[in-house]
């Protein structure tokens, strides 16, 4: 009936380049070819964190079509489009995380048939504060050092860590719970 959500596919990752795609032969220059560039190196991975962070493909896709969109209306104006389009694709993530539950009090459904244990950690992560989820999958999902990940949330490195102990606490509580 629903679809299986694995994390890190080739299923995946065309998903997610279909998202945004490149015009073929035309060579962007500038910011916009940054971004470009951005998307075509990272565009799958952040797609990839996207769905860990809110367990819906649909919210995932969503974010990072308008964080890369509202990128490339802004581009001269992104000093760093790595980091704007991370904290976006995060921002707008939360906000459509946030505005469903506005519209669907308390009901915590599967929304997709996935196996057990990334079902189990998703929905753990889901009970995490969203600083310390994004931390989480920033650093151990997508695999990003303590001081990218500081700089990518716009946070110090020592609020990073702080996240990071707490989430990983609280995440150890909240599996060993379901499992006992």
């Amino acid at each position: 009936a629903g679809q299986r959500v694995v994390l890190g596919t080739d299923a995946d990752d065309q998903r997610a380049a279909a998202v945004v795609r490149p015009k073929r032969g035309v060579q962007p220059a500038g910011r916009r070819g940054d971004l470009e560039r951005l998307f075509q190196k990272d565009g799958a991975r952040i797609w990839r964190a996207l769905v860990a962070y809110s367990g819906d493909r649909e919210v995932a896709s969503d974010a990072l079509a308008e964080a890369f969109a509202q990128a490339l209306a802004r581009a001269d104006e992104i000093r760093s489009p790595e980091r704007w389009v991370w904290r976006a694709a995060f921002r707008i993530a939360a906000g459509e995380l946030k505005e469903r539950r506005r519209a669907q009090p308390a009901s915590v459904g599967k929304a997709y048939d996935m196996p057990e244990p990334p079902h189990d950690l998703i929905a753990a992560l889901a009970k995490l504060s969203p600083k310390q989820r994004k931390a989480l999958i920033l650093r151990y999902y997508v695999g990003y050092p303590t001081h990218d990940v500081a700089r990518i949330l716009g946070s110090s490195t020592a609020t990073v860590r702080v996240h990071l102990s707490q989430g990983r606490r609280r995440l150890s509580r909240l599996l060993e719970d379901h499992d006992g």
